[in-house]
């Protein structure tokens, strides 16, 4: 079965960090995906860049708005997720955890997935300029 590991942190904290502790997160992280790496069952791990840089389009009536930014009320947003292929909720619960051990600010969601449209986008490493 497909899932998705969606990371929510504190945009700023995750920001603010420098790049020495950055790669510290993401080396500890990487250590623990390569046991998913060597069966052939991690997916891609995306990072999204800042919510300034997101687009939001919403209805109003029947006309649709292109805004600048996420316009999410929330302390917490959404920085990247991982695509892994488990066996079980349990496994992936496992994999999650120890992704997340000593990391007490940020917060793993896990999200049943089924793919209902493939693409063709292996090989990119940035998707938007």
């Amino acid at each position: 079965m497909l899932y998705a590991i969606l990371c929510y942190h504190d945009e700023d904290v995750v920001m603010s960090w420098t790049k020495e502790e950055d790669d510290a997160v993401l080396a500890k992280r990487h250590k623990v995906q390569q046991e998913l790496v060597d069966k052939g069952r991690m997916g891609p791990a995306l990072r999204l860049l800042p919510t300034s840089a997101a687009t939001t389009i919403r209805n109003s009536g029947d006309e649709q708005l292109v805004l600048d930014g996420p316009f999410a009320e929330t302390k917490e947003q959404l920085l990247g997720f991982y695509v892994v292929d488990c066996e079980s909720l349990e496994e992936v619960i496992d994999f999650a955890k120890r992704m997340k051990e000593g990391e007490n600010t940020c917060t793993f969601e896990i999200r049943p997935m089924s793919i209902f449209q493939t693409g063709n986008l292996s090989g990119k490493e940035t998707l938007a300029s």
